[in-house]
């Protein structure tokens, strides 16, 4: 399972009612796999009433749980589906492809992900390079020990690099063995680049699972639900009525974590542009977990480095400017029962 440790850390979230409820949902439920067992704790969540809401956040509030057995629990190592691509694939995001009515303007687009991953890979050797160049000159000044502690050090970076490979291969036998992962593909695992993994379901079955699809059923495909405490509104501003789970019910607002996606949708064959999904609302409130706008897919692949080391907050300065049908859908979708 991929594990974002700030999430972990932040409290409240939902680590104390999957440990009261999950293992109940597991039994009842066997087949299912992590993800969906989540979803069914918190749809359980959800249908509290506010005021037991609020006896969880006192209880979870005065006794956070131990960050260590949260990561070791079973709600955070069973496996489920799509395991071997959400937690073995390189790249620190997904591009989604979601719509397959135009082969030619997906290779367009494909192969100008490739050439903007190309590029910023590029870029990034260089400055290694330049880097590894002015410490390669530091060491020719170095004293005898000093150089000797370097060398022990290269050594012991070739053993782990030997330790990598082996791990690779056991992933590569452990995707053999899941048919789900063989329906889909992705040629940048082929060409070594790691910024996206592209995924592209081969099978007609699963193409018309994917295709169309809105940005909270990714979510749910790819990603882990938690829930976390929503924003305040503004002095003066009432909350949102109806609640929605996706925005504030209760005060909380249901989440997601995992690697980031970007979908490519019908839209995309014409604009060359990916919706960028949202894994929590942000800090405006009114905004929604799920919540999506459009970049081009020169400008992504940046886009995913800054945001991801925390250079770019999305905030649209303090304007609501997201894309507001896909939000509609994604609400109205939150409210089904989980089937």
């Amino acid at each position: 399972m991929y594990v974002d440790h700030e999430q972990v850390l932040r409290t409240p979230n939902l680590s104390l009612f999957l440990a009261e409820h999950y293992d109940a949902v597991k039994a009842r439920f066997p087949d299912e796999g992590r993800r969906k067992w989540r979803l069914r704790v918190a749809e359980m969540f959800w249908s509290l009433s506010a005021e037991d809401k609020d006896a969880y956040l006192t209880k979870i509030s005065q006794n956070p749980p131990d960050p260590d057995s949260i990561v070791n629990a079973d709600f955070g190592l069973n496996r489920a589906p799509l395991d071997d691509i959400t937690d073995n694939s390189p790249g620190r995001g997904f591009v989604l492809r979601t719509d397959y009515s135009d082969e030619d303007a997906w290779q367009a687009f494909h192969a100008r992900l490739r050439d903007a991953e190309a590029e910023l890979i590029k870029c990034e050797h260089e400055s290694d390079s330049e880097d590894d160049d002015a410490n390669m000159a530091d060491a020719d000044t170095e004293a005898p020990s000093a150089a000797h502690a370097a060398a022990s050090s290269s050594t012991d970076a070739g053993g782990d690099s030997a330790m990598d490979d082996e791990d690779a291969e056991d992933s590569e036998d452990d995707d053999d063995d899941d048919d789900d992962d063989q329906d889909f593909e992705d040629d940048h695992v082929r060409v070594g680049f790691p910024i996206f993994y592209v995924i592209n379901a081969k099978s007609p079955d699963k193409r018309a699972m994917l295709s169309g699809i809105s940005n909270l059923a990714a979510l749910r495909l790819l990603n882990d639900v938690d829930v976390q405490r929503a924003p305040n509104p503004p002095q003066g501003t009432k909350r949102i009525r109806p609640p929605n789970r996706l925005v504030d019910h209760h005060g909380w607002q249901e989440v997601y974590f995992g690697k980031s996606l970007w979908i490519y949708d019908a839209k995309s064959n014409e604009d060359q542009c990916v919706r960028v999904v949202s894994q929590k609302g942000a800090a405006l409130y009114g905004t929604a977990t799920g919540d999506s706008w459009r970049a081009r897919v020169s400008h992504i692949c940046e886009l995913l480095l800054h945001m991801e080391a925390g250079r770019m907050t999305i905030d649209f300065g303090g304007m609501d400017r997201w894309d507001w049908a896909e939000r509609a859908r994604n609400m109205e979708e939150a409210v089904r029962p989980v089937t």
